[in-house]
């Protein structure tokens, strides 16, 4: 996956990116904080300051993090 750089709107992006680096962490169990520091650790992340990260954004990353996820396992299951 090509490493441009993206910021905390680009949800999806950011879910792939977190269930290929850390597939063997449910989202789930992560307090905001931590999901946070995960992300702004990913490679090409930069956050826009016109568009912080807000509650709603976090839990739509959760979301999005959990399904690629499980998508990912179901794919090795094949």
């Amino acid at each position: 996956m090509a490493h441009s750089n993206y910021q905390w709107l680009d949800v999806q992006r950011i879910a792939e990116e977190l269930a290929d680096r850390h597939p063997s962490i449910d989202p789930y169990t992560l307090r905001f904080t931590e999901l946070r520091a995960l992300v702004e650790a990913l490679p090409g992340f930069e956050a826009d300051p016109k568009h912080p990260v807000n509650e709603k954004i976090l839990e739509t990353i959760q979301a999005n993090w959990a399904e690629e996820r499980d998508d990912l396992r179901s794919d090795d299951d094949d």
